[in-house]
């Protein structure tokens, strides 16, 4: 099972990524993690990541293509992988498929989290105002300016990218305002037909 999670910072990509790991046994790759992992290793594309790195400029969508394309190599990515925060761009998008297709692989399913954002502002609110309340200190992803502009920057350059698989037949939009047991059994039903 190939797949991506869409949705907007916050609306729970990642619990329920962490969940399809669990139960399906196939890797979620983290475009950050993987970079990392790469540049340690000394891999090939790690070391062109290092370089652009080291010079303090954002790592090329060829580049990331790349890692991700070294990463279907490893055994634990035969059986599948979801992608959660890649494409951010339609231009992601595009070099992923190609990439996909050179492999003879094809996405199974890209599945858009909806979710309201102004409620969704007042969610990372409470989080925020409760780890406070309790002495605990604030992720800064739980910031509430950190994360408005996190929320700018998807609707900016992101949003796109659903309309973009909706147009190939690919996007099934699940309402992530839900309970996190009824949006994972929506995405369960969604996925059912790849198990």
């Amino acid at each position: 099972m190939r797949l991506i999670l869409l949705g907007p910072p916050g609306a729970g990509k990642g619990t329920q990524a962490t969940r399809l790991v669990e139960k399906h046994g196939i890797p979620q790759l983290s475009t950050g993690d993987m970079l990392r992992a790469a540049v340690a290793a000394g891999t090939p594309i790690g070391k062109k990541a290092k370089e652009v790195m080291d010079s303090g400029a954002l790592v090329s969508d060829d580049i990331v293509v790349g890692i991700i394309a070294d990463r279907l190599e490893q055994a634990d990515a035969r059986k599948g992988f979801i992608l959660d925060g890649f494409p951010r761009t339609v231009a992601q998008a595009d070099a992923l498929e190609a990439m996909l297709d050179g492999k003879g692989l094809k996405l199974d399913s890209v599945i858009e989290l909806v979710v309201d954002q102004g409620k969704l502002v007042e969610r990372i609110m409470k989080r925020a105002n409760e780890a406070k309340a309790a002495g605990q200190p604030v992720r800064r992803d739980d910031d509430p300016e950190v994360f408005k502009t996190r929320l700018e920057a998807y609707n900016r350059d992101t949003a796109i990218v659903g309309p973009y698989y909706d147009r190939k037949g690919k996007l099934t939009k699940i309402d992530g305002m839900k309970p996190i047991g009824e949006v994972a059994a929506a995405i369960d039903g969604i996925l059912a037909a790849y198990a």
